[in-house]
């Protein structure tokens, strides 16, 4: 009996089978790869989302002629096809009319996904313009 040339084996079987649960391996752990990175961006799209809320609400009270009227106020906001509600408290800081303002954002679920805080600082004082000597 001849033996056969070893440059022109194949592969055995139980070597195929070793082959195919080394790839299998990794193809299934890159499916759940995929899945967590799939939910991550989930995430961060509705963290960004309520913290441009957030932001929004707290620029809003900074900014405006009247400053808020002290304790917390309640709202609801339409950006990127979701419902918003948030949740403005607005404190004095120290003696004078510095308000310190808090926004929470929740989502349609009640879960808090973004969080704003600024300083609003006082209004500046008028000038009096004199007339006449």
């Amino acid at each position: 009996m001849s033996r056969a040339d070893p440059r022109t084996r194949g592969f055995t079987l139980v070597e195929i089978m070793v082959a195919l649960v080394v790839f299998s391996l990794a193809a299934l752990a890159l499916i759940r790869l995929e899945g967590q990175t799939i939910r991550s961006t989930g995430f961060v799209s509705s963290a960004l989302l309520a913290q441009i809320v957030a932001r929004n609400v707290a620029i809003e009270a900074v900014t405006d002629a009247q400053p808020p009227t002290r304790g917390r106020a309640t709202g609801v906001e339409q950006v990127g096809g979701r419902t918003w509600t948030w949740v403005r408290d607005t404190q004095p800081l120290g003696d004078g009319d510095v308000q310190r303002i808090d926004v929470a954002v929740s989502d349609a679920g009640g879960a808090v996904m973004g969080r704003a805080t600024m300083v609003r600082p006082p209004p500046a004082p008028v000038a009096q313009v004199r007339t006449g000597p």
